[in-house]
């Protein structure tokens, strides 16, 4: 009964925010509560993900003391991603998408809700496993949910708007957690990312179910079904081979991105000589240029294209990571911090609009999880060479050398995306032939 009273009274409720304008013009009532939901639900797992971040690393550190179990946390996600994504996608694509996303959303608040009941690490690194398993299933799953129950000329902003809660998450989580550590115990903040998953799991409860042309009852998981679907990714890469070069370009740049900020603590205390301090604070403030940067993409999604997006996104995010491979104190790596944290956004936003209008959404599960294989190994590689050569080279060139590479994939996806002859895969207002 009471979840009944919830399914009836929660709209009324959302109905009231909406007309105050919380939620962008739609075309339909319906579309704005679902978008409300959606964001909502997304965003409160968000910071629960972010508070859990600084708890987890703080617990594993006090149970062992040691360095490397806390960096074992960071290598438990690719390798569960690279051992699940080969096949999580034939699942994604034939079953309940809404009911997946519920199910991992439930999975993980009851794991994460029992790792603080654990006295050793392997018990905990089994749980993250599981977790990450969990979310190697969700994400594609969301992705695609996202595809069907957002309008193609609503997905700008729908994007810009996530990409604006994500950014305010990265910057609230880890002081809400901090706050927390001072006056509770680190496992509250574990068991508050718990509660985030089943509030989440509440919101997409209360969505519409979205039926996907393929979905069907798997009634055998088989090897033939799994070399079918690995044979059909490969079959749309090679027809639209100019969506699978922006796609990887677009991976490639985060992937060096990421490998760089592993070792940007070594960078700034090491290189510039920076305190502890003095680095939170430069964290604190690529977290204020991400929330203007995803603030100003919300306010101007509409006037801006993808194009638009996604080339000045690119560019000045390599020039951000430029100016902080050269800095030569706090401010100078600052300014750098900031403006890759604003722009962040602008290429984050116009690449996921991208990407969702112009993937089959019948095999969206499919192809994420499957480019998501290679993404994890890239990743994997990319982190540990650019920390193998930290400790040959000085990290300053070594720095300097990954930063030097986004500004040539920056060119290249510019490049690429202001090609005269693709123009049609950034149309905005209809729906393009590959989606069909």
């Amino acid at each position: 009964m009471t979840t009944i009273h919830i399914r009836r009274l929660f709209p009324i409720f959302v109905e009231g925010i909406l007309k105050r304008g919380v939620i962008i013009s739609q075309p339909s009532f319906s579309q704005k509560k679902n978008s409300f939901l959606l964001l909502f639900g997304l965003g409160i797992s968000t910071l629960g993900d972010f508070i859990y971040l600084v708890a987890i690393n703080v617990l594993v550190l006090k149970l062992t003391g040691s360095a490397a179990a806390v960096a074992g946390l960071w290598i438990i996600g690719p390798i569960a991603s690279m051992v699940t994504k080969f096949w999580s996608g034939s699942m994604i694509d034939r079953l309940n998408i809404r009911r997946i996303m519920i199910g991992t959303d439930l999975i993980r608040a009851v794991l994460v809700a029992i790792i603080p009941f654990f006295n050793l690490i392997w018990p905990i690194y089994v749980c993250l496993f599981f977790l990450s398993i969990s979310k190697a299933f969700f994400e594609p799953a969301a992705i695609t949910y996202i595809t069907n129950v957002v309008p193609e000329k609503g997905r700008k902003q729908f994007n810009s708007f996530r990409s604006l809660i994500t950014s305010s998450a990265f910057l609230i989580g880890p002081a809400v957690s901090g706050a927390l550590l001072l006056i509770t115990t680190v496992h509250i903040s574990i068991w508050l990312n718990a509660f985030s998953f089943v509030v989440s799991g509440i919101m997409m409860y209360l969505l519409p179910n979205v039926k996907t042309e393929d979905e069907q009852t798997v009634h055998k998981f088989s090897l033939t079904m799994l070399r079918s679907d690995w044979k059909e990714v490969f079959s749309f890469s090679q027809s639209n081979l100019f969506v699978v070069k922006v796609y990887f370009l677009a991976q490639l740049f985060m992937i060096v991105a990421l490998g760089m900020d592993a070792q940007e603590v070594v960078f700034t205390q090491q290189v510039l000589h920076l305190s502890e301090t003095d680095y939170g604070l430069l964290i604190s403030l690529t977290g204020v240029g991400s929330i203007l940067g995803a603030a100003t993409v919300s306010l101007v999604a509409e006037k801006l294209s993808i194009k638009a997006l996604m080339t000045s996104g690119y560019l000045l995010v390599s020039v951000g990571y430029l100016v902080y491979a050269f800095s030569v104190s706090f401010w100078t790596v600052a300014i750098g911090f900031m403006v890759l944290g604003f722009f962040n956004s602008f290429s984050g936003t116009g690449f996921m609009t991208f990407y969702q209008n112009n993937v089959p959404v019948k095999m969206m599960g499919r192809i994420s999880s499957i480019y998501g294989i290679f993404q994890s190994v890239l990743q994997v590689i990319f982190i540990l060479l650019i920390g193998f050569t930290g400790d040959i080279i000085p990290v300053r060139y070594s720095i300097v050398a990954a930063s030097m590479l986004l500004l040539v994939l920056s060119f290249w996806q510019i490049k690429l995306v202001l090609m005269p002859s693709k123009a049609g895969y950034f149309e905005e207002e209809e729906e393009f032939r590959s989606t069909s």
